[in-house]
């Protein structure tokens, strides 16, 4: 996912002393260390993505959930988003050049933005389809990467731009370093009423769309969905999915929601299955999962992330660091179930609801604050050497095993018959036939022959001095 290795080079000139004060590296002084607990739940969350991603079709409960809700797979991109601002926080910490901050900045974001559409757009068809290719008529312009781009972008801008004008030190008062970086809650805060504003005020008219789904009956006509109104939150009348087919065109909106399994549409809900005869149109519809508005809800999961580096940076011992954090990370908690079980907002991924920042932030917040006890405190790092492996060389996993690459390359290698490939006999011979159950032999392949093997891969090319920046 995102910038997934480029937070981890931000890293690289910070470390932790024996007295837990976060400073740059200097040659030839004490020697220091890296956050590795900041490694390990960035490789943690790299890991989920490959576990959910393919794993959550014959469990969905592991998969997105269908519209509201929140399952394991509706954690990876806040996580990753985390991660993001905390590095943004550490990278930025000192600037020794103002612009030529700014120009790596860019430069990262178009790099990621080119990733991006080249693995998300529909050109790769890896790895069970060996084919290649996309009609510019229909590719998609926005994901998961386009979606980190633009968090990473606005953010670490924010913070090149106020950085010089803060103290080096922390007053002793509660709030004060939600004072000293007053300017980024301060942008928060413009997102979030600009994202009510508009999800709560948009008027949403009827609306059409082509059904290109061959499987359907009415394929290849122009279905009509009926809305006309506004504030709704439901899948087919909402303003994210309106300004994403007005701004982007429903053709170049992603083709499978996670709608598709909700009960409306599908008797095996929360499985896949064939659609009710009755099903409404807007089930066989596309919706972009990444789209722009929820995208712009998506940056306070980054400023979040931001301030927790801040923390890190600021506060001089373990026990003033995990205090902020778990007591933030509880009261996001809170708040999103609160808002949740009242009815008030939400849970909901594909919207990017503020219950649903709150929730999957908070969520974030206690587990990074567990790999920091563990990791960090009691210096438990063996236990989690693979994770931190691929934490390191995140972009080279993401892009091999969460994207399909390496497995769509093994799968170009067939005998025979295209499907008779040595990915689909390891999965039904030492995994699927050895357990006689395809969901627990799918859950075992992914654990060990993607998910540790590229933490394998990971930990040999760390040994040589390899790794994957963007």
């Amino acid at each position: 996912m995102a910038d997934i290795k480029a937070d981890a080079t931000h890293q690289q000139s910070l470390t932790v002393t024996e007295t837990g004060v976060q400073e740059e590296e200097k040659p030839k002084l004490n020697k220091t260390k890296r956050v590795a607990s900041l490694d390990i739940f960035r490789g943690l969350t790299v890991a989920l993505m490959v576990f959910v991603d393919d794993v959550g079709e014959d469990w969905p409960m592991i998969g997105h959930a269908p519209w509201n809700g929140c399952n394991l797979a509706d954690f990876v991109m806040p996580f990753f988003l985390f991660i993001v601002g905390m590095a943004i926080a550490l990278a930025l910490k000192r600037i020794p050049n103002w612009l030529m901050a700014i120009k790596k900045v860019i430069l990262r974001t178009l790099k990621l933005l080119f990733w991006g559409l080249l693995l998300q757009g529909g050109f790769s068809h890896a790895p069970d389809e060996l084919t290649y290719g996309v009609d510019m008529k229909k590719i998609r312009w926005c994901g998961i990467l386009q979606r980190i781009a633009l968090a990473y972008l606005v953010v670490a801008l924010i913070e090149i731009s106020t950085i010089r004008a803060q103290p080096k030190d922390l007053s002793p008062s509660r709030f004060s370093i939600f004072k000293l970086y007053c300017w980024q809650w301060l942008v928060g805060a413009c997102v979030l009423i600009v994202y009510l504003a508009v999800i709560y005020g948009t008027y949403v008219p009827d609306w059409q769309f082509t059904v290109h789904n061959v499987d359907s009956a009415d394929f290849g006509k122009i279905l009509t969905v009926a809305c006309n109104v506004r504030g709704k939150l439901d899948p087919p009348c909402n303003a994210v999915g309106y300004i994403d087919r007005e701004v982007l065109g429903i053709n170049h909106m992603y083709q499978h929601p996670a709608w598709k399994r909700s009960k409306a549409c599908t008797k095996q809900s929360p499985y896949k299955g064939p659609f009710w005869i009755d099903a409404p149109s807007w089930c066989w519809a596309p919706f972009e999962p990444e789209g722009i508005l929820s995208s712009i809800s998506a940056i306070l999961s980054t400023i979040i992330g931001v301030h927790f580096g801040h923390v890190l940076i600021h506060m001089k011992g373990h026990s003033s660091r995990l205090t902020h954090w778990v007591a933030m990370g509880f009261a996001l908690l809170i708040l999103g179930i609160t808002l949740h079980f009242t009815d008030a907002i939400p849970l909901n991924k594909q919207l990017y609801t503020f219950s649903y920042v709150c929730v999957t932030s908070g969520a974030a917040a206690l587990v990074f604050s567990a790999f920091y006890i563990l990791v960090d405190i009691w210096k438990l790092k063996y236990l989690f050497l693979p994770l931190e492996w691929i934490g390191m060389n995140a972009m080279l996993v993401y892009v091999m095993a969460a994207e399909g690459i390496f497995a769509g390359f093994i799968n170009g290698w067939y005998y025979d018959d295209p499907h008779n490939t040595l990915v689909y006999w390891i999965q039904k011979h030492i995994f699927i036939g050895v357990w006689h159950s395809r969901r627990v032999g799918i859950l075992l392949y992914v654990i060990f022959a993607e998910i540790l093997f590229w933490g394998i891969v990971s930990g040999i090319l760390h040994w040589l001095g390899i790794y994957w920046k963007l």
